[in-house]
């Protein structure tokens, strides 16, 4: 589809989980509207507001609809979102007579029509709009009724004083509004795991702040690249990135140096979490997310996780902690990282790792070996030639 349909001249976005918010509704339907406006301000809407239950984009006549749906599936907040025609009023004749003008040429083996009443004074119940403005369909196109799985479903939303219909629905990404939840920092390696947990967490209405880290220019920059088109994608739902680049190849090569071989990924994970706590702070950042798995892999063991949480104060979240690696992946598929990810690279952490790690370290044996590093030395010059990327969408004209 291209152009819009000259009568179908709106967008209705349906909201789920933000209806359950009780006295919180309107600041989340706010902040739904306000996403909306600047996610979709160069796609040619004119005007987003907030109805009875759901939310109305205006559009132009030249807004390409398959451009503008998109973007609508990116937007969390959505639970699905139609290409919709408008009648002043609710006489159920011109309802049908509009729905019939708009249905083109399509013919399906079966159709349905569905009715909502936000205003539930109207006279008429949903089921008897149903079949009134049903009847009306077929007696013009002789289609078959099915209402259990039709092949076309035709929505009506009855307001007080208006309609909208539209010709079934998309699924939209669901979760809360980009930014209702508070911020948090999550650590981005470009590989399958880490995107997937930074969506979760942008899903439940966080604001992200990407930090990788890297080894340029012992190895490419490889990485990097990755996680920037990463942090490019992400961008197109939460409005505003932040990417911070973190050299840690020299870290490595000291750690190298004075700890001894199967404590070296521990430790390297505590140093991260250190800088990313710091980095947190700087921001205003609330927790710290990683995509580790509980027993993944040997430094993500129970016993090795609590020794790297044991450097921070602040909450280290994990949502893929009791995922195993088909359902990441999927998962990664379905949101469109997993193309990205599995370009080859040479990711840090593959950087200097022992045969054989420990998988059972303890506090008191960690601390001891870390006793030869100058932690403090290494935390502050990281962050301070720590290089910071701001990534807008839609992208700020120069």
């Amino acid at each position: 589809m291209g152009q819009l349909n000259t009568s179908m001249k709106s967008a209705i976005v349906h909201y789920h989980e933000i209806a359950l918010k009780g006295g919180n509704r309107p600041w989340f339907i706010a902040r739904l509207v306000r996403n909306l406006r600047a996610l979709t301000a160069e796609l040619g809407v004119t005007r987003v507001r907030a109805l009875m239950g759901r939310i109305k984009l205006e559009l132009d006549p030249t807004a390409e609809w398959e451009t503008l749906a998109e973007q609508l599936r990116l937007v969390f907040g959505i639970a699905n979102f139609a290409q919709a025609g408008h009648v002043l009023g609710v006489d159920l004749d011109k309802v049908a007579d509009a729905v019939l003008a708009d249905l083109g040429d399509r013919q399906p083996g079966s159709f349905r029509v569905s009715a909502r009443r936000a205003d539930k004074r109207y006279p008429l119940t949903s089921p008897q709009i149903e079949r009134e403005v049903g009847g009306r369909i077929k007696q013009a196109k002789g289609w078959t009724v099915n209402l259990s799985a039709p092949d076309l479903t035709v929505h009506l939303e009855m307001l007080t004083d208006e309609v909208y219909y539209s010709f079934g629905k998309q699924r939209g990404a669901g979760g809360l509004p980009s930014g209702v939840s508070g911020r948090v920092v999550c650590l981005l390696s470009g590989g399958i795991d880490s995107p997937v947990a930074a969506y979760r967490m942008m899903k439940r209405g966080c604001q992200v702040h990407f930090i990788h880290f890297h080894s340029y220019p012992i190895l490419s920059k490889a990485s990097q690249d990755k996680v920037r088109e990463i942090a490019r994608l992400f961008t197109r739902s939460q409005l505003r990135s932040r990417l911070t680049m973190v050299a840690f190849g020299e870290i490595q090569r000291q750690v190298v140096l004075t700890v001894p071989p199967p404590l070296r990924v521990i430790i390297y994970r505590r140093l991260m979490l250190r800088i990313a706590d710091r980095l947190a702070h700087n921001t205003r950042a609330r927790a710290v997310v990683t995509g580790e798995v509980v027993g993944q892999v040997a430094s993500q063991t129970l016993e090795n996780l609590a020794v790297i949480n044991a450097v921070t104060r602040l909450p280290v979240l994990r949502p893929l902690v009791g995922h195993d690696k088909n359902e990441i992946t999927d998962e990664a598929r379905s949101i469109g990282t997993y193309p990205i990810s599995i370009i080859p690279d040479q990711d840090c952490c593959q950087l200097f790792t022992p045969k054989h790690p420990a998988t059972r370290a303890t506090v008191v044996e960690t601390e001891a070996a870390e006793a030869a590093l100058p932690i403090d030395e290494i935390v502050e010059s990281a962050i301070a030639e720590a290089l910071v990327e701001h990534l807008n969408f839609p992208a700020k004209r120069p």
